[in-house]
């Protein structure tokens, strides 16, 4: 008898809490996954290893049946036991991460605007670690640079003061430069604000609303 050197880990979960930045495949997508295609899935160890949590692979479908699919491993794994390239694996749709349309059309077709999310920002600690809500956001002229990979979006994004001790505000560090899709998955009350131009400024009301608001007069009551 065969130990169990693997599993395969259930990504909707993250989707669920990272809806802004952890993609999956939607449901068109899905039905075209057809023998010699190419998917991604994510490998644990079992018993899970100190050196990586888990690991994404390629696998290279060979059959399938509804929602069940078998394929071949595609890739070496860097960590787990076991486990070889060539192996035979047996798993779901909703397992499946990320395809490659190596088909020029499908390409075309199934091209995600999802990594629009991962453009930069500036934002409060406060509101990336769930202390606050969003506050107060304003847009200057990014500041670029051509090695990025992803650009400036020239978005400021400030706490609620409000919901803030004076211990914490007066704590809080420097503003993080994050993926802009991090801080909607925390707080995306304003993500319909984000195509205003450079020089427009918000400032949050009641529950989700955000009233215009001038940027230089909120600089001076600073």
């Amino acid at each position: 008898m065969t130990s169990t050197v693997f599993e395969l880990l259930d990504p909707r979960p993250n989707q669920l809490e990272a809806p802004y930045t952890f993609y999956l495949p939607g449901e068109e997508e899905l039905s075209e996954i057809a023998p010699g295609q190419l998917v991604q899935l994510i490998f644990r160890a079992v018993p899970p290893t100190e050196t990586y949590g888990a690991e994404r692979m390629w696998v290279k479908v060979e059959s399938r049946e509804g929602d069940r699919l078998t394929g071949i491993l595609d890739n070496d794994p860097a960590d787990i036991p076991g486990l070889e390239c060539g192996a035979n694996i047996d798993f779901s749709l909703f397992h499946i991460i990320s395809i490659d349309w190596e088909d020029p059309a499908q390409k075309e077709r199934f091209k995600s605007g999802f990594n629009r999310w991962f453009a930069r920002c500036f934002v409060d600690d406060a509101v990336l670690e769930g202390r606050a809500r969003v506050g107060f956001l304003y847009r200057e002229p990014p500041e670029h640079e051509e090695s990025d990979k992803y650009p400036d979006t020239g978005w400021r994004i400030r706490a609620d003061v409000d919901e803030l001790s004076d211990e914490e505000y007066n704590d809080d560090p420097s503003p993080s430069y994050v993926a802009i899709g991090a801080v909607l998955n925390r707080d995306d009350s304003f993500v319909d604000l984000l195509s205003s131009p450079v020089g427009s400024a918000f400032l949050r009301g009641e529950g989700d609303t955000y009233t215009p608001t001038d940027l230089d007069k909120n600089d001076d009551d600073d």
